[in-house]
């Protein structure tokens, strides 16, 4: 019975997030130029991609997975390279958005999904999950797809929310505190979450400091079995 109302709160709070992600777009991009706000996030992953190349390289030829997408992810980047891109709500994006429209990035292959439930006949060489992995409903199988979907010794790129205080993170995992991420972690449950999955830590860069969490660029490469 414990088991079963643990199931059931993860569940109630992944939907609650997934109606507050949709109503987040509609509210931040509602008084947004749309040539103006997508030239400025294509800038905005560029700079983070710079960060990225610290470690690794992407070459044309090089596959690329963006999870947990987004209407504006790091798909935007790729134009020469074979892209797929998925979401739970990107059609949902695609209808309520100006900013979003799959026919803008022909050379993206778009598919409505979450990362416990995307499936794929191929691997990737590049693997981006931008600040999605803790909006998902279950973490343990997501990363378990997310490096499942990887080619041996590919790239595997994350951007996190990792709280700096034990107390508000235990707290927030008994409490909505933070609605929109229903799974609260520190940086080093995310860091083990990779390695435990068969990855090398390439890189841990700090983004972005606040009191409650600090953003993190976590760079990681599948180690060849």
């Amino acid at each position: 019975m414990h088991k079963v109302k643990l199931e059931m709160n993860k569940k109630w709070r992944w939907n609650a997030a997934q109606f507050a992600e949709r109503k987040w777009w509609q509210n931040y991009l509602k008084n947004k130029d749309i040539p103006g706000y997508l030239s400025w996030k294509k800038e905005y992953w560029q700079n983070l991609l710079k960060k990225c190349t610290h470690y690794f390289s992407i070459h044309s030829g090089d596959s690329i997975l963006d999870a947990g997408c987004g209407p504006a992810g790091m798909f935007m980047l790729f134009e020469n390279n074979k892209t797929v891109a998925f979401d739970p709500l990107i059609d949902v994006y695609e209808t309520d958005l100006p900013h979003f429209k799959k026919n803008m990035y022909p050379y993206v292959h778009f598919v409505n999904a979450g990362l416990e439930d995307f499936t794929s006949t191929v691997k990737f060489d590049i693997l981006f999950c931008m600040n999605a992995i803790n909006h998902v409903h279950d973490i343990e199988k997501s990363f378990d797809h997310l490096i499942a979907y990887a080619n041996p010794d590919a790239h595997i790129i994350v951007t996190i929310d990792a709280h700096n205080h034990s107390t508000f993170k235990h707290l927030f995992r008994l409490l909505p505190g933070d609605i929109l991420h229903p799974h609260q972690y520190d940086l080093n449950e995310y860091q083990q979450m990779l390695i435990q999955r068969g990855c090398e830590i390439l890189g841990t860069e700090l983004l972005k400091h606040e009191f409650f969490f600090d953003h993190y660029l976590l760079v990681a490469k599948k180690i060849r079995r």
